[in-house]
């Protein structure tokens, strides 16, 4: 081995150590920040049943937090018999690493079941029985 190669693979290896590092990172950063997003999924989602279920404005919002990231802003809205809930979260990481999440679920509103028909059977709409 000619006396000119020497130190090659230090060099090298000093190069190539700190990109595998910084390959590493990015890959758990982007875990992260995929794990997060399926939590504003799964916040919202929460947050749209317990709505639909008729529940108050407190527990929809604390079923829609309990299964989202921390630090989540949950927004309600009612339209009609729809109902949106909107979760918002960023994610983890330094400066212009954190990026914003957002997710959103809609429902409808239940409607409260043994009411009574125009006939008085209690099934509204059915005709020949």
């Amino acid at each position: 081995m000619p006396a000119s190669e020497d130190g090659y693979v230090t060099a090298e290896t000093a190069v190539v150590i700190p990109a595998l590092v910084l390959l590493f990172g990015m890959l758990l950063w982007g875990v992260m920040a995929a794990a997060a997003h399926i939590q504003c999924v799964d916040g919202a989602r929460a947050g749209a049943r317990a709505a639909a279920r008729g529940e108050e404005e407190a527990a929809v919002r604390s079923a829609a937090l309990s299964a989202a990231p921390h630090g989540a802003v949950v927004k309600t809205a009612r339209e009609g018999r729809l109902v949106r809930v909107r979760v918002h979260a960023r994610t983890a990481g330094p400066g212009p690493l954190t990026l914003g999440l957002d997710s959103e679920a809609v429902a409808m509103s239940e409607e409260p079941t043994g009411l009574a028909g125009e006939d008085g059977t209690g099934v509204a709409g059915l005709e020949g029985e």
